[in-house]
């Protein structure tokens, strides 16, 4: 089944179930909160795409399908508040995966047409979300020390493999094409096992800084480019 959805580029990824708070300023944006209010409250939703690296949103809507990947997540909006001046505040939840199959360029935003994806478990999803729960449990605690703070009784994952496999996904301190990486996993077995293996390399990194002594930590940093 296809559908039409309203863009919205972003330089990060949604992920379903994930809350995400936006202000629009920019004119474009504000006619499609304004179109988004014309409709009923269940049906205002949109399609967030994240861009590809180097792209902003202000170069659309050149090379639009080359400009962001192609799998997508659609925001459900929940709360809509206008200011004086035009701008709105805008606080939406990730609820359904997409694949953009065309970009309409023609109004004042884009507009995609897309295809839903299902949300499926996969063969091993319970086993592996044992693991990637005391791997995510570690990685926290890790990234806790490496900043300096001290360590918390953190709160328990979900047991439903695909939901955690989601907010693992978007609790973890990664680059874009990583991000999107765990977007598109078919299912949630290919999901997590994607993130152990991310885990387990986020937490030997994080080892490894925290032995190292503090002037050579300064060192590495004062080597990076520009």
């Amino acid at each position: 089944m296809t559908d039409r959805l309203p863009l919205f580029p972003l330089n990060s990824v949604l992920y379903p179930g994930l809350v995400l708070p936006l202000n629009i300023f920019e004119e474009r944006y504000r006619a499609l909160v304004r179109d988004l209010l014309a409709r009923p409250e269940d049906d205002r939703r949109f399609g967030v795409v994240a861009l590809r690296a180097g792209r902003e949103v202000g170069d659309l809507p050149v090379d639009t399908v080359d400009a962001v990947f192609p799998l997508g997540c659609t925001a459900q909006v929940a709360t809509i508040r206008p200011h004086a001046d035009g701008r709105f505040d805008v606080v939406a939840t990730g609820a359904s995966r997409f694949r953009l199959l065309s970009v309409d360029e023609s109004g004042p935003y884009l507009v995609g047409e897309v295809e839903y994806l299902d949300e499926a478990k996969g063969d091993d999803a319970v086993v592996l979300g044992h693991a990637v729960t005391r791997a995510f449990t570690e990685y926290q605690q890790r990234l806790l020390g490496a900043q300096g703070r001290s360590m918390v009784e953190l709160p328990e994952l979900p047991e439903d493999p695909v939901v955690m496999s989601y907010l693992v996904a978007a609790a973890m301190v990664l680059d874009l094409p990583d991000k999107q990486g765990l977007l598109v996993a078919r299912d949630a077995t290919l999901r997590l096992r994607e993130e152990l293996s991310l885990l387990r390399r986020e937490n030997a990194l994080l080892e490894h800084l925290r032995s190292l002594p503090a002037v050579e930590l300064v060192q590495q940093g004062g080597d990076q480019p520009n």
